[in-house]
């Protein structure tokens, strides 16, 4: 380098200036974190809007769900009832939507707005600071660098007039160099005491600045919790008159009232069960629906051959039903007596009262006596019925007796005397010791039991109780003879009449 050429201030300043000479930077730096933080609380301030907006939004959608006055007809009271209440649901939930939509407005107008106001302010303090102290640090910067460089010229100086004194110019007396940094560090304090009180005035700037940044946050925070108070008050308020409303309406307002209006429609609670007795019926005193019999028998089992106790009923159908008990609708068995033949019932000595039914498909028997009605044939059935009584026995007999085809009675044991029986015999019938039809002692004649039920009937078929052409049964050579009762009956009505025409 030229000794006698002048120094240049500008080319004597690094641009690159040391941390410790720009002591604005931790504020800048502080002041930029507190517009951060701002930044977050206005984030924070403006999601609480949105909610307090979107909330009020549903429920403004969430009233229109009540529908008021009711479109179901009259059937609720149109005032002082559940309709009041509904209207009151439905006007309180859009006042509290509206104080959701109020604290979201002015949680938006003031407090967001404040708070930004507060962070345009942050950002224009670091800028005073950048503008103010940092050039001031920049100079002190450039006077330490430039008093750096003269005090090294005037060493040098010094040395240079120490060794060769001829060599000594005007520019570089030590004594022109020695009042040049003497100037040049005087400039050098002078920058640093500015750039000193500068930091100071910044820093207390600083501190009362953020105080009131704290302070605004704080009234921030404090108009918020105000809005929010008034809000929840306002809200309780709305919903503890909403909850009275609710309670004060009594629980049977409207069915007392719906009763009164509909006193045709509905029932009188004092009005009494109907009697099932008491219901008449379509033909019900028709003589074709009265049972002509009921009561219990018993009828034997075809493979355990024991007797089991049912619920019978005879009716004018000609039908002999079973049900498994009185309280029964659904017959088990049914049997149809017109086309069947009853056998006779028990002697009154016999142990068990029993009497039998035979009967085939078309309702005709394979022959005359019980004895015969043993050897049955295909198509042919037998059941054997068991009462608790004679007198039981007899009633039911008697009964069917009137219903059947045909009915057996016991041959009688007793000789007959007399004119007529002895005509009787000279006309050629049979004796009893010839044709019986039964004693008391054929009581325990076991019929072959049928249990699969009663056999199949064809009811377009013409009943006629008259003997009919043996050769018509499934046997076809069974002979069909008269029972010695109605053998009898005849021969005496006949001798009786020739008795007359003889002027007996």
């Amino acid at each position: 380098m030229n000794e006698g050429a002048p120094i240049s201030r500008t080319k004597s300043v690094s641009k690159n200036t040391r941390d410790d000479l720009r002591p604005s930077d931790i504020l800048i730096e502080r002041f930029g974190a507190w517009k951060a933080l701002v930044k977050q609380l206005i984030a924070y301030f403006e999601g609480v809007a949105d909610v307090h907006s979107s909330t009020a939004k549903e429920l403004t959608k969430l009233s229109a769900v009540i529908q008021v006055p009711f479109r179901a007809g009259n059937h609720f009271l149109g005032e002082s009832g559940l309709q009041d209440i509904y209207s009151d649901i439905r006007d309180k939930t859009r006042a509290v939507a509206e104080e959701h939509a109020n604290l979201g407005r002015t949680i938006d107008s003031s407090i967001v707005q404040h708070l930004q106001k507060v962070r345009t302010e942050i950002k224009a303090h670091i800028k005073n600071i950048q503008n103010d102290t940092g050039k001031l640090a920049t100079n002190v910067a450039k006077e330490r660098e430039f008093s750096t460089r003269l005090i090294t010229d005037l060493s040098a100086n010094i040395s240079s007039f120490k060794s060769t004194p001829m060599a000594v110019t005007s520019k570089t007396d030590p004594y022109v160099v020695n009042a040049a940094v003497i100037h040049q560090l005087t400039k050098q304090v002078h920058e640093e005491n500015l750039l000193q009180k500068s930091i100071l005035a910044m820093q207390q700037n600083s501190a009362n600045f953020e105080e009131a940044i704290v302070r605004a946050l704080q009234s921030a925070w404090q108009t918020y919790d105000e809005w929010q108070g008034r809000t929840n008050a306002a809200i309780a308020g709305t919903h503890m008159a909403l909850s009275a409303h609710v309670a004060r309406l009594p629980p049977d307002r409207e069915w007392t009232a719906f009763r009164a209006r509909h006193p045709d429609h509905l029932l009188d609670p004092a009005t009494p069960a109907r009697d099932p007795a008491a219901v008449v019926s379509p033909h019900r005193a028709d003589p074709s629906v009265a049972p002509v019999r009921t009561g219990l028998l018993e009828r034997k089992k075809r493979f355990t051959r024991a007797y089991r106790e049912s619920f019978f009923v005879l009716t004018p159908a000609g039908f002999l039903h079973e049900y498994a008990s009185a309280a029964d609708r659904e017959p088990l068995f049914s049997l149809f007596l017109p086309m069947c033949t009853l056998g006779p019932p028990s002697a009154a000595t016999a142990a068990a009262h029993k009497f039998h039914i035979e009967g085939r498909k078309d309702g005709t028997t394979a022959g005359s006596t019980i004895r015969r009605s043993l050897r049955l044939r295909g198509g042919e059935h037998a059941w054997s019925f068991r009462a608790r009584s004679r007198e039981d026995m007899m009633g039911w007999w008697d009964a069917m007796s009137a219903l059947c085809a045909r009915h057996l009675v016991a041959s009688d044991q007793g000789e007959r005397r007399g004119p007529v029986a002895a005509a009787v015999r000279a006309a050629g019938y049979l004796s009893e010791d010839t044709d019986g039809v039964g004693s008391s002692g054929e009581d325990e004649l076991e019929y072959a039991d049928t249990e699969g039920g009663p056999p199949s009937y064809t009811h377009d078929m013409e009943m006629d109780k008259k003997a009919h052409d043996p050769s018509t049964d499934a046997g076809g050579t069974v002979e069909r003879r008269p029972s010695k009762h109605q053998q009898l009956s005849r021969s005496e009505n006949a001798v009786a009449w020739f008795a007359v025409g003889m002027g007996v």
